[in-house]
């Protein structure tokens, strides 16, 4: 098998000053503004968001007022807009930073001649539905961007933390290792240390499926399992990661490394994240909808497990955690039930 390469890199210099452009005004974006605009290198940040308000809020009092409203955004209020093709235009990396879900839509208008040339950044961890396509697939199927110009961001990382500056550690992948190096060298401050892979396929599936496991991590919470069993749970997760990833893309990669096991972890134990949120909310009782309205925020796995079990259909990887959470949300069988069985499956 292929070696994958995972490893710190210097920064790259491409241009004088760079010209970024972020998609998206969640939590998360504005993580990544923030590091941008707390990294010393010389740049332009341009912001897309979709919401009028939070637009001429944010250019008015320098905050997003629905996402990390505490973070200081010091980016000029005419590098704001909601005119997503003026922004594209603009730049010359494209971070795309909206749900999965929804990112199809947000580029509606948007023709591939407009993304020529550019290169793309995702932060989102999500499979867009009915295409059944991670975010670098996408791109290269619909938009005919070459894959080395495309890098995946993963963690583990969660905004909250970076919000607060507190330590955290980025990988950075793509098939062309300088520009990984290179965006990797706009994202460090401080507080945020970046490493680097070749392993863009493979990352990029772990952080879609540590939102599945973190929804099953929620829900086992939610009935009542407590600490030991998950353990066991994760345990079983990250193996269960490895066997999809490896039938995916088969390479020699390392599943311990922070982009695999560590993003794993701290979505399916921290209290920032979103996913175990909204499974703790499912085994608790509530339904999907109401989950999804109570929390105002989009868990990725929700949508991701749908995807995967389609995507799965192909590969027929053994999957007993994917497929228990599958059930739950979309056959809409008991969680309690589910889990009970799910405990006879896991070692």
């Amino acid at each position: 098998m292929p070696q994958s390469k995972t490893q710190d890199r210097g920064f790259y210099l491409y241009t004088m000053t760079p010209k970024v452009a972020m998609i998206g005004g969640g939590s998360w974006a504005t993580a990544i503004i923030k590091m941008l605009s707390d990294n010393t290198s010389p740049k332009d940040i341009f912001w897309w968001m979709r919401n009028s308000e939070a637009i001429a809020h944010l250019q008015r009092y320098k905050h997003n007022p629905n996402y990390l409203s505490s973070v200081e955004i010091r980016i000029p209020a005419d590098h704001i807009s909601n005119d997503i093709a003026a922004i594209i235009e603009k730049a010359e990396y494209i971070v795309l930073n909206v749900p999965a879900a929804f990112l199809k839509e947000t580029l509606v208008g948007i023709t591939p001649e407009q993304l020529k040339g550019k290169k793309f950044i995702s932060a989102i961890k999500g499979v867009v539905p009915d295409e059944n396509l991670i975010i670098g697939e996408f791109l290269n199927c619909k938009y005919k961007i070459p894959l080395e110009d495309i890098v995946v961001i993963s963690g583990p990382c969660h905004a909250e933390e970076v919000a607060l500056e507190k330590l955290s550690y980025l990988t950075i992948a793509s098939v062309n290792l300088q520009l990984a190096g290179f965006f990797a060298g706009l994202l460090k401050t401080r507080y945020i240390k970046t490493n680097i892979s070749d392993d863009i396929f493979g990352t990029e599936y772990a952080a879609v499926l540590k939102n599945i496991y973190a929804i099953a991590s929620g829900i086992c919470h939610g009935v009542g399992y407590g600490d030991n069993f998950q353990a066991v749970l994760i345990s079983n997760a990250i193996r269960e990661i490895k066997r999809f990833v490896d039938v995916v893309h088969p390479i020699d990669r390392d599943i311990k490394e922070s982009a695999y096991l560590g993003d794993l972890l701290v979505t399916a134990y921290s209290q920032f994240s979103r996913n175990r949120t909204f499974g703790n909310m499912i085994g608790k009782g509530y339904t999907v909808k109401s989950a999804q309205l109570e929390m105002n925020m989009i868990a990725e796995g929700y949508y991701a497990v749908k995807c995967i079990h389609h995507v799965n259909k192909k590969y027929k990887v053994n999957m007993p955690i994917c497929q228990a959470v599958y059930s739950i949300l979309y056959e809409k069988q008991a969680p309690h039930v589910k889990m009970k069985q799910l405990t006879e499956l896991l070692n």
